[in-house]
């Protein structure tokens, strides 16, 4: 099994719906900070089930989703049959995206996934899809010195503060259990320091700076926001 099997399959990364719930909603709202204006056209790459997407498309033209789990676009076409604004794209639809069309593309806690090739080739897409202007903002992206252990630490701060610690003490010891931590054991996850992705990007052409917070509960951490030079 792979991490792409993994994500393709029927799983939870959430301790409860009231875990999702709370994570969808947080990530959405620094999401739409980042738009750049009303007339924005965006895309959320690798977007996941995106519960509270409707709040980003309140503040944009356009938003366009993108996962590579054929169940989570099905959810998501589904989701977002009567919403205009939202556009759910497979990898033809993404490819057949005019260069130049988009202004904003967020990509939030799908690096560490990805291996550094890849996503290289993703870069070298994402400068040809965006306007000049445009940004790329990556979200959630895992530093080398982040230990398992504070990621578990934010999550319990975050159950404690959103009502679930209970439930997420009880998360923590399902994954230990369960085919996320053999996955991780066995593949790792692809991990960035500051100075490391700032290369990456300036190296595919891009103007980034890492943002003062993150996009997500984790402030441990990194967002990093990319711009297409002009």
């Amino acid at each position: 099994m792979s991490w792409r099997d993994f994500f393709e399959g029927d799983h939870s990364i959430y301790v409860n719906a009231r875990h999702r719930l709370l994570h969808d909603e947080l990530i959405a709202k620094a999401v739409a900070r980042h738009i750049p204006g009303e007339h924005a056209r965006v895309l959320d790459y690798g977007c996941g089930e995106a519960s509270s997407a409707a709040h980003v498309a309140q503040r944009c033209a356009k938003l366009y989703l993108f996962d590579t789990s054929r169940l989570v676009r099905f959810k998501l076409e589904q989701r977002f049959a009567d919403a205009p604004g939202v556009v759910v794209l497979d990898e033809a639809g993404f490819e057949a995206l005019a260069p130049a069309s988009l202004d904003m593309i967020v990509v939030v806690s799908v690096l560490q996934y990805v291996g550094e090739a890849e996503f290289e080739r993703w870069l070298e897409n994402f400068h040809d899809k965006l306007a000049p202007g445009g940004r790329l903002v990556l979200g959630d992206v895992v530093p080398k010195d982040l230990s398992p252990l504070e990621d578990a630490r934010a999550l319990l701060e975050f159950g404690w503060r959103g009502g679930f610690l209970g439930a997420a003490l009880a998360g923590l010891v399902r994954t230990f259990f369960s085919s996320y931590r053999t996955l991780r054991n066995e593949f790792g996850l692809t991990t960035y320091d500051e100075k490391e992705m700032l290369g990456l990007l300036r190296d595919h052409r891009f103007a980034p700076e890492r943002a003062a917070e993150n996009i997500g509960h984790n402030q441990k951490r990194m967002t990093f926001v990319a711009t297409r030079p002009a």
